[in-house]
């Protein structure tokens, strides 16, 4: 198992049963790249991913 996958594991074990709204989701990223700028571009690349999921154009 790869760590990103062990990653998700836990973070779905922990807050899974949870409700979380978008704005919570990009505020949490902002703190993570800010804590940890290496990541930024990773952390960009992501949310433009899910951003452009269902766009057809895409």
């Amino acid at each position: 198992m790869y760590f990103t996958d062990r990653g998700i594991e836990e973070l779905e074990k922990r807050r899974g049963d949870e409700e979380v709204t978008l704005a919570w989701v990009a505020d949490r990223l902002q703190e993570f790249t800010d804590t940890f700028p290496e990541f930024e571009i990773p952390v960009e690349r992501f949310a433009t991913w899910l951003a452009r999921l269902d766009d057809p154009e895409d």
